[in-house]
């Protein structure tokens, strides 16, 4: 039994701020299926095509009655660069608090890289039903086909 959030318990409902200063949390969404992947940092390979990745589906997932909600420790400000580069459409938030979502869902988590351990944010999706629960995780996400994936389980929600 994991200590945090699994596929039919609520999701923790905390605030995250938006590009333009303002702020979003999982309640802001019900009545709508939300998907909310966590990724890495802006601007590396793997994070912007996640981010391409979702936003070219948008429309499909709009049609699924489904928001999209990216989510990073990067400020809001570097959101907004990593936006406007890429023409992103996927709406992003800024989990830098300590305590955020990302460290009550358990994804800010441990990580080695080259023998080094250190504290980073592990590639993870939730799919949450309109009633605020998470329907599904994909955690260590690989990000080829994985929008995809995720539309495929939010048009069967």
């Amino acid at each position: 039994m994991s200590d945090f959030p699994e596929a039919g318990d609520p999701i923790p409902d905390i605030a995250m701020e938006t590009p333009d200063g303002g702020s979003v949390k999982p309640s802001d969404f019900r009545g709508h299926k939300l998907v909310i992947f966590f990724y890495p940092k802006d601007d590396t390979p793997g994070c912007t095509t996640e981010n391409k990745d979702f936003s070219a589906l948008q429309d499909q997932f709009a049609a699924a009655g489904t928001k999209l909600l990216g989510v990073s420790k990067d400020p809001a400000k570097k959101h907004a660069k990593f936006i406007a580069k890429h023409g992103l459409t996927a709406p992003l938030a800024s989990d830098a608090e300590e305590g955020g979502l990302s460290d009550a869902l358990g994804v800010w988590a441990e990580k080695q890289m080259y023998g080094k351990t250190y504290m980073g944010m592990v590639r993870t999706t939730y799919l949450v039903d309109g009633e605020g629960r998470i329907a599904q995780v994909w955690d260590k996400v690989k990000v080829k086909g994985h929008a995809e994936d995720v539309l495929a389980a939010a048009k069967a929600l």
